[in-house]
């Protein structure tokens, strides 16, 4: 639980350098243990630097419920104290390290299958196109869709449950707030996990929006499939022209050659 001093129950004050020297070693040895971790690295002031990032973070800043702690965790997931983030369906496991090492976990309330079906409906007529789609380049009008407070993608606060193994009982510590944060970092390059938590399929909005978009307009060119699937972390469906196969040659077989018969040699006559 943290190093106590002898009049408080709260941890002594950890430097931000001595927090980042002990993040670095712990990192180091959990990975001599064989234990695959995924920290989260912030290059710069931005957190995120995505549409889908930078709209994580602004969901989690316009709530007046978080306001006090995130300032906190934001100087957290900054200095590399966030060690291993793991998000899964519905899920999110971090270690995050402070006085000491503490383990978040924060689970995310499912996606309301009504909305969601009125998401796809609403958002279909107006997605240019699936490449739009997946760089996170939107109309003002889809964009506003999609971050609603009410009808949107991103959980509300109540739709938010965490829990850390760190002493402050606050319903946000500093430690998941650093975790939320690091999750909006994390949808910069993995922008299906926000579907991931939200139990809803990204497939479905893609299809939609690219089947109308290939009825009504020409495929825009410059991505190639691999690079859009490499790009959203999708496998796309495709299916490879495929030409017949080349015809095999008949092997010729030789017929047996036959004997020619020995021609009887026609005898002289004798002289008589």
């Amino acid at each position: 639980m943290g190093y106590y001093s002898r009049y408080s129950r709260w941890p002594k004050y950890v430097s931000v350098a001595a927090r980042k020297a002990k993040a670095e070693k712990q990192i180091k040895s959990l990975k001599k243990k064989g234990k695959s971790l995924q920290p989260v690295v912030i290059e710069g002031r931005n957190i995120a630097k995505t549409f889908w990032g930078k709209a994580w973070c602004d969901n989690l800043e316009a709530y007046s419920d978080f306001e006090n702690r995130l300032p906190r965790g934001k100087s957290y997931v900054r200095n590399g104290s966030v060690i291993d983030l793991e998000i899964q369906k519905g899920s999110i496991k971090a270690q995050v390290m402070g006085s000491s090492l503490y383990h978040v976990e924060i689970t995310i309330t499912p996606m309301d299958p009504e909305k969601w079906e009125a998401l796809i409906k609403t958002c279909s007529g107006k997605i240019d196109s699936l490449i739009e789609l997946l760089q996170g380049k939107f109309s003002k009008a889809v964009m506003e869709l999609i971050i609603d407070p009410t009808n949107g993608l991103f959980p509300k606060p109540q739709e938010i449950q965490m829990s850390c193994s760190c002493p402050d009982y606050a319903g946000m510590c500093k430690h998941i707030a650093a975790t939320l944060y690091g999750v909006g970092a994390s949808l910069d390059t993995t922008p299906q996990n926000l579907f991931c938590l939200r139990h809803v399929d990204h497939n479905s909005l893609i299809t939609s929006a690219s089947t109308l978009s290939s009825l009504s307009q020409p495929q825009e060119a410059g991505l190639e499939e691999n690079e859009l699937a490499s790009l959203f972390g999708i496998e796309m469906d495709t299916q490879e022209a495929q030409q017949p196969a080349p015809k095999k040659k008949r092997a010729c077989t030789k017929l047996p050659k036959k004997p020619i018969p020995k021609q009887k040699r026609k005898s002289k006559p004798k002289n008589a």
